[in-house]
C-alpha cells in the first residue's frame, strides 16, 4: 500500500482475521479464538504498515522479525501469512491442528513458512525477541558501513498476560533493558484474561513500571484503536535507545457478543451459534474461510510496495559486497557457517598431550573454534571463569557496543538458553551457553526448544558429578546427565579427555541440525593412554574400544571422569582373574545409532557388560540390558571432600573391581 490504510480498510482486515480465526478452530473444535480476535487490530496495524518482509524470500536476512509470543494463538499469524502471500493456502487454515498440515496448534518453526521461532511454552518468544535483537546489533556492527547498512530492520512480537507472568521474561527484559535494544518493539495484548479466569485472580503488579525499571519505554494505547497502535509503532520505532513496550488494552474475543472478555474463549472454540451472531454483530456478511476481494487487494499492494523495498536492498547489498570485500567474505563465513576441512585435527593440536580438568581443556579448545569460526559468539549465567567459556580477547558486548563475542547473561539461565535459541534462528552466529550442569534444570526449556527447533546451539554444562565435593548435593549433578539425553535430537558429549574433548567441540560444529550439551569435569583427569595405531577420530563414533585384552570375560564401559576409573579398576581386576575391556563412551545415544555390526565389535554378544557413570544409570539401559551391572550414584549428594565421597559413593578402584569381580563370578 503506497498511502497507510485507513481505520475503515484496517477494521476490514482485522475482521477478516477474527473470522478466519473463529472459523478453524470451530472446524477443528479444539484451540484458542480469543487472542486472534482480540489482537486481530494491532496486528494488522504492523503488518499492514510497519513490518518489512518479502513472502517469496522468508530467510531474507534484513527482514523483520515477528514473533507470536502467544503462540496458543496461532491463527493469528496462520490468517496474517495467507492474507500476505505467504506459502499457506486456505486449504491449510481448514486443515488447523489436523495430521500433515503446515498449521499445528502453536507455531513451529521450520514447519510453517513465514513463522520465525516455535512459540507455546509462555514466555519463551518474550525472550526469543531479545535474542534476535541482541543479534541483529551484533550483526549490525559486524557489517554496517557509511554507505550501506545490510542490517537495519527490527524485531517485533505481539505476547500475553500469560507471557509477562513467567519468569523467564522479566530475565529477558531486564537484559534488553541493560543492553538498550531499541531495534525491539513488543505489543502487549492486555486483555486480562487466562484460562482460570480474570488475571487478577492472581496478578496485580503494574506492568508499566516493571518494564519502566527495566530500562523499556512504556506506551499505553486502545488495542482496537488502529491510529492510536500505529502511533504507538512509530514512536516506539523512533525510540533508538530502549526497547519499546505498547500496552493494548484489548477484549478477548472482540466481536462476539456472549464470549468477548470471558476465559471460555481462551482455549475452547466459540460455537456455531456464537459465531453466526458474531458475524451479525460485526456486519459480517462473507462466507466461512473467505478473504474478502478489497482485504485481499490491500494485503497484496501491501507487498507490492514492500517488494520495492526488498529490490532496493538487494541492490545495496550487490553494490556493498563489491566494495566491502573483506565484510562480505566474513558475511558468507558467518552466515554459511563454513568450517575448516582440518577442523577436528586442529583442535585436537591444541591439547595434544595435556592432561587437566575438561572444563579447562574445553576452555583451550574453545579459543582455536573462535580463532577459525568467526560466528562462534556466546557466554556464561556470571560463571565464566568456572566455566571457562570466555573467548579471550573477543570483548564483552555491553551496551551501545556490540562488536564483541562474550556475552554475558547475568544470572539467567532460562533467558539465556532461549537468547541463544534465537541466535540460532537469526542464522549469523553459533551461540553457546554455559553454567554448571546442576542448573541446567534452569534452562531445560530452552533446551528442549532447542533440539525441538533444530537449532545449533552449544551447551556448557560444568562441574558434572558429586566431585564439586563440599558444594554439597545442591550442587551436585545425579540425574542431570540421564536427563539431558532422553531429549530427542539433543547431542550429549561427556568427554573423558583431552582429545575426546577436542572431537566433542568438533562435533558440536558439525552438528548443524541440533543443539549439543557438553558435560565437563571440576576436577582434573589424567591423557587416556591409548594403543598403538589408535585412531583418533573413534570418540565420534559415541563409543569405542579403548583398552582390549583377550578373551574377555566383562566389558567395562564409563564416560567422562569413569573412565580413568574404569582402566584403574580393570588393571585391579587382573589379580582377581578377570580380564576387562574398557570402553569409553562420550555420547551414549550416538554409539546406540551405530550399525549393529559396530555396536557388537565394540560390545561383544555373550560377553558380561557393566556401565560406570558418576550418577543414574537408566541412559545406559539399552547396552546393558537385563543381565548387565550399573555402577552409579543414584541418591543424592552429600558435602565433603571429593575423594572421601568416591569412597562412600563406592567410586573408587578397588571398589568397583570388588563389584565387577562379584558380578563376574
Amino acid at each position: 500500500m503506497s498511502t497507510p490504510l485507513t481505520a475503515q480498510q484496517a477494521l476490514r482486515c482485522a475482521n477478516t482475521i477474527r473470522l478466519l480465526a473463529a472459523d478453524a478452530v470451530e472446524k477443528a473444535n479444539s484451540g484458542h479464538p480469543g487472542l486472534p480476535m482480540g489482537s486481530a487490530d494491532m496486528a494488522v496495524a504492523l503488518w499492514g504498515g510497519v513490518l518489512k518482509f518479502n513472502p517469496a524470500d522468508t530467510a531474507w536476512a534484513n527482514r523483520d522479525r515477528f514473533i507470536l509470543s502467544a503462540g496458543h494463538g496461532s491463527m493469528l499469524i496462520y490468517s496474517l501469512l495467507h492474507m500476505f502471500g505467504f506459502d499457506l493456502s486456505m486449504e491449510e487454515l481448514k486443515n488447523f491442528r489436523q495430521w500433515g498440515s503446515k498449521t499445528p496448534g502453536h507455531p513451529e518453526f521450520g514447519h510453517t513458512p513465514g513463522v520465525e521461532v516455535t512459540t507455546g511454552p509462555l514466555g519463551q518468544g518474550v525472550a526469543n525477541g531479545v535474542g534476535m535483537a541482541l543479534a541483529a546489533k551484533m550483526a549490525a556492527e559486524r557489517f554496517n558501513t557509511s554507505d550501506f547498512s545490510p542490517i537495519n530492520h527490527r524485531v517485533f512480537a505481539i505476547v500475553g498476560d500469560g507471557d509477562l507472568q513467567e519468569g523467564i521474561s522479566y530475565e529477558a527484559a531486564a537484559l534488553a533493558g541493560h543492553l538498550k535494544l531499541g531495534n525491539l518493539v513488543y505489543l502487549y495484548d492486555s486483555n486480562s484474561i487466562t484460562i482460570e479466569g480474570k488475571t487478577n485472580l492472581a496478578w496485580s503488579e503494574d506492568v508499566a513500571k516493571r518494564f519502566e525499571a527495566a530500562g523499556w519505554h512504556v506506551q499505553s494505547v486502545d488495542g482496537h484503536d488502529h491510529d492510536q497502535v500505529t502511533a504507538a509503532l512509530q514512536n516506539g520505532i523512533a525510540e533508538i535507545a530502549k526497547p519499546s513496550l505498547i500496552i493494548a488494552t484489548t477484549h478477548i474475543a472482540y466481536g462476539a457478543p456472549n464470549k468477548q472478555d470471558s476465559s471460555g474463549a481462551h482455549g475452547s472454540p466459540l460455537g456455531k451459534d456464537e459465531i453466526d451472531a458474531t458475524r451479525a454483530n460485526l456486519g459480517w456478511e462473507e462466507k466461512p474461510f473467505t478473504v474478502p476481494a478489497d482485504v485481499a487487494a490491500q494485503c497484496a499492494a501491501r507487498v507490492a510496495e514492500l517488494k520495492a523495498e526488498y529490490d532496493a536492498w538487494q541492490t545495496g547489498f550487490a553494490a556493498w559486497r563489491v566494495a566491502n570485500p573483506d565484510k562480505a567474505a566474513l558475511w558468507d563465513a558467518m552466515w554459511q557457517k563454513q568450517l575448516p576441512e582440518n577442523l577436528a585435527e586442529e583442535l585436537l593440536a591444541v591439547v595434544a598431550g595435556k592432561d587437566g580438568a575438561t572444563r579447562s581443556l574445553s576452555g583451550a579448545v574453545l579459543q582455536k573454534v573462535a580463532a577459525l569460526l568467526p560466528a562462534l559468539a556466546g557466554g556464561s549465567a556470571d560463571l565464566s571463569p568456572s566455566n571457562n567459556s570466555d573467548i579471550k580477547g573477543g570483548g564483552s558486548v555491553q551496551p551501545d557496543a556490540f562488536g564483541g563475542r562474550n556475552l554475558h547473561f547475568g544470572i539467567r539461565e532460562h533467558a539465556m538458553g532461549a537468547i541463544c535459541n534465537a541466535m540460532s534462528l537469526y542464522g549469523c552466529f553459533i551461540p553457546y551457553g554455559a553454567t554448571f550442569l546442576v542448573f541446567s534444570d534452569y534452562c531445560r526449556p530452552s533446551v528442549r526448544l532447542s533440539a525441538l527447533m533444530q537449532q545449533q546451539v552449544v551447551y556448557i554444562f560444568t562441574h558434572d558429578s558429586y566431585a564439586v565435593g563440599e558444594d554439597g548435593p545442591t550442587h551436585q549433578p545425579i540425574e542431570h546427565t540421564a536427563s539431558l539425553r532422553m531429549i530427542p535430537g539433543l547431542q550429549v558429549i561427556r568427554p573423558a579427555d583431552a582429545d575426546e574433548t577436542a572431537l566433542a567441540w568438533y562435533a558440536a560444529m558439525k552438528y548443524h541440525n541440533g543443539p549439543t550439551a557438553l558435560i565437563l569435569t571440576r576436577q582434573k583427569l589424567p591423557l587416556l593412554q591409548k594403543p598403538a595405531g589408535f585412531d583418533k577420530s573413534l570418540p565420534l563414533a559415541g563409543g569405542y574400544v579403548l583398552a582390549d585384552v583377550a578373551n574377555p570375560a566383562v566389558v567395562l564401559m564409563a564416560s567422562g571422569s569413569e573412565v580413568s576409573l574404569a582402566l584403574d579398576a580393570a588393571k585391579l581386576l587382573v589379580d582377581k582373574g578377570v580380564a576387562a575391556r574398557v570402553v569409553s563412551i562420550p555420547d551414549v545415544n550416538t554409539f546406540i545409532a551405530q550399525s549393529a555390526e559396530y555396536r557388537a565389535s565394540v560390545l561383544p554378544k555373550g560377553v558380561k557388560r557393566v556401565a560406570i557413570e558418576a550418577g543414574r544409570g537408566e541412559s545406559f539401559g539399552k547396552l546393558l540390558g537385563e543381565e548387565g551391572l550399573f555402577i552409579g550414584w543414584e541418591q543424592f549428594g552429600a558435602s565433603a571432600p571429593a575423594e572421601i565421597l568416591a569412597e562412600q559413593f563406592g567410586l573408587t578402584p578397588a571398589k568397583v573391581a570388588d563389584k565387577v569381580a562379584a558380578f563376574v563370578k
